[in-house]
């Protein structure tokens, strides 16, 4: 039985973040007890996860782990990427299929967040910090981040958390900006909740620079990143797939749904 591991990043136009996404999903490989690993995108860049999945059975692939590279219990893992694991479970019923888990809310990403407030200054006084999620109109987008921002307040419990977002749900981190009043003894802290660059986060700092005429002390922390607690969590994901016993390829909410071929 040959093992294999097929790593699926979400794929992005700016070259930046999609050559930092590759040396991440690389530097996973040497950790990972597989005899096969390869690295595929769901979407924008190649190869995608069906070449990926051929790639893995060529090399002689019988149990393919299939990891996905997100931050969020969203689409894209309950259902676009399943239907792509789907179309080319067709071609090789053969082959047993496990997928895996997002990230979602891990005591090591919170602990990532939390470094991250730290780089910007923070020293355990009273604070309150945004934590600003992609955001989705799928209600799991909205559960994981405020998951998260509740992990944030036990570690950090004299800070003030509020989780927002965004883009498609509420609460939208410009209304929170906008709400917040002065209070000189509370710093206050954002900290996007995102894996990559690119426009949102301009967009973010574009939205701080305009708290900051208004608000006393605001500061911009660098978004998660591939931080080494991002790594250590998403290492979790990928051994719990492959240890998975079951030919299991669809994903719904907490669990999966299994399908034997």
């Amino acid at each position: 039985m040959k093992q294999a591991v097929l790593y699926v990043g979400h794929g992005s136009r700016v070259k930046e973040a999609q050559d930092k996404a590759i040396s991440f999903m690389r530097s996973c490989m040497p950790l990972v007890e597989a005899d096969i690993q390869e690295i595929c995108f769901l979407e924008l860049n190649e190869p995608y996860i069906e070449e990926g999945f051929e790639i893995c059975v060529k090399k002689g692939a019988t149990h393919i782990a299939i990891v996905p590279l997100l931050l969020l219990t969203a689409v894209h893992a309950k259902s676009d990427i399943p239907v792509e694991i789907e179309k080319v479970k067709k071609r090789f019923p053969q082959v047993k299929v496990t997928y895996g888990r997002p990230i979602g809310v891990n005591q090591e990403v919170t602990k990532a967040v939390v470094v991250r407030i730290e780089e910007a200054g923070y020293r355990g006084e009273r604070a309150r910090i945004l934590l600003v999620g992609r955001g989705s109109s799928d209600p799991d987008v909205k559960r994981d981040v405020f998951g998260i921002a509740d992990d944030v307040r036990s570690m950090l419990p004299r800070t003030e958390v509020l989780p927002c977002f965004i883009t498609a749900c509420e609460p939208n981190y410009r209304d929170v900006l906008a709400q917040l009043t002065l209070d000189e003894h509370k710093p206050v802290y954002i900290i996007p909740y995102l894996l990559f660059t690119g426009i949102l986060m301009k967009e973010i700092e574009s939205e701080v620079d305009q708290a900051r005429e208004r608000l006393q002390d605001v500061r911009l922390c660098r978004y998660i990143g591939f931080h080494p607690h991002v790594k250590a969590a998403y290492m979790e994901r990928v051994k719990e797939t492959i240890l998975n016993k079951e030919d299991v390829f669809r994903f719904q909410g907490e669990g999966h749904a299994s399908n034997q071929s």
